[in-house]
């Protein structure tokens, strides 16, 4: 009888684990911001691999050498992500169950499946559809004199999340599937977060273990240099940017600064980041450069004044919000999907062909198209099989 009672409230209390919002309280703008910035670093970054924006108005405006040094760092948008999700991650965690140890793995898990697997098998359809149609771009591809991989074994390795070992050793061998590097390190991350907490229990252990994890980062890196699926895409390449993310969900409470003093950090940070993502390529600046590129992020995170969804104060810099917000809102969908729009421009315009001014018009193009298509997928997919998934996840096995 005790068994039979117990049963449903397990049920009951697994049930609002699942249900509940990962954030308790509204968006927080500057987080949207932050994204915002990151996955149009991101997306610029990849429009200029396949279209050079030397020669168009941009080029003629602000310099060959200015518009290549946005463009060619877009990595670094994927080390603010890496550190947004694992500020979220823990502070979500921590505000759904009150302490990191008493974290539920299974509920845990459930989360983010329900988050991430649905706009994931979608990607994956709308690739294996358009390769067997024979649109040549999403076929997998391999370096000369080599057999590509099959398309089930590309597959096997995004839903499996090891996708970054594939970038690793074979290239970018899918191109709108390579993008999953970076969901792989992530996913792999998460797969012990919850074992972590229940092992280590205290949150001191929690952070010294994740500082760890963030100065191994950059001695790998330094010992991987040349290789830049290394030194880019392997996992103890790219941990240090989600383990300094976590950090900051933990520490940042305890650091109580003035309003003035936060404001002159923020800029402070926020000018040394630009320098750095603007002075050096990626391939030059790895070994530190993510390191501190993630650390910037950390303390902008703790930082930064908010907003909060209903537009309350502070007003300063909201149109900053307004102009990223959406972009950071709509991040996962954008970086998921965005290869497929730019696979389907490079098909029907080859860039051998596209003249200064048509390659204007098509990053125009690029940016409304992706836009519309990711916040229909978001609208009509994503979020809603994200609410029917927990809901189905929530039903406790007898």
């Amino acid at each position: 009888a005790r068994r039979a009672a117990a049963g449903p409230a397990r049920s009951d209390r697994f049930r609002r684990e699942m249900t509940t919002a990962p954030s308790l309280g509204p968006r927080s703008t500057r987080i949207d911001l932050l994204r915002g910035i990151a996955i149009l670093l991101v997306l610029f970054h990849h429009f200029n691999i396949a279209y050079r924006l030397d020669g168009t108005v941009l080029s003629q405006l602000f310099g060959w050498e200015a518009v290549r040094a946005v463009a060619r760092n877009g990595n670094y948008g994927v080390t603010m992500f890496f550190v947004i999700s694992g500020f979220l991650i823990t502070s979500n965690a921590r505000r759904r169950w009150g302490a990191l140890q008493d974290v539920k793995a299974r509920a845990f898990y459930g989360l983010r499946v329900a988050r991430i697997v649905p706009c994931l098998l979608l990607l994956l359809v709308a690739v294996d559809l358009l390769a067997w149609g024979g649109v040549a771009v999403f076929q997998n591809r391999a370096p000369a004199g080599a057999t590509p991989l099959p398309l089930w074994l590309v597959n096997l390795a995004s839903l499996t999340f090891w996708m970054n070992v594939v970038v690793d050793r074979y290239g970018w061998t899918n191109y709108a599937l390579g993008v999953l590097w970076s969901l792989s390190v992530e996913e792999v991350f998460y797969l012990f977060f919850p074992i972590l907490c229940a092992l280590l229990r205290r949150e001191r252990r929690l952070i010294a273990f994740w500082l760890a994890i963030a100065v191994l980062a950059p001695v790998y890196r330094f010992h991987r240099q040349g290789d830049e699926g290394g030194y880019l895409y392997a996992y103890f390449a790219a941990f240090d940017g989600i383990a300094i993310g976590c950090c900051t969900a933990l520490l940042a409470d305890s650091v109580v600064l003035s309003a003035r003093l936060k404001t002159l950090l923020t800029w402070t940070v926020a000018i040394a980041m630009a320098f750095l993502y603007l002075r050096w390529p990626i391939s030059q600046s790895h070994v530190l450069g993510v390191t501190a590129m993630a650390l910037g992020t950390a303390v902008l995170l703790a930082t930064m004044s908010d907003r909060s969804a209903d537009g309350t104060a502070p007003t300063r810099g909201r149109w900053l919000s307004t102009a990223f917000g959406w972009f950071g809102r709509r991040s996962y969908e954008l970086y998921l999907f965005h290869l497929i729009v730019l696979g389907l421009l490079r098909t029907l315009f080859p860039p051998a062909h596209a003249s200064g001014g048509d390659r204007m018009w098509l990053l125009g193009g690029y940016l409304l198209l992706s836009m519309a298509l990711c916040d229909a997928i978001a609208r009509c997919c994503s979020e809603p099989l994200n609410r029917w998934l927990r809901s189905r996840l929530s039903v406790a096995p007898a």
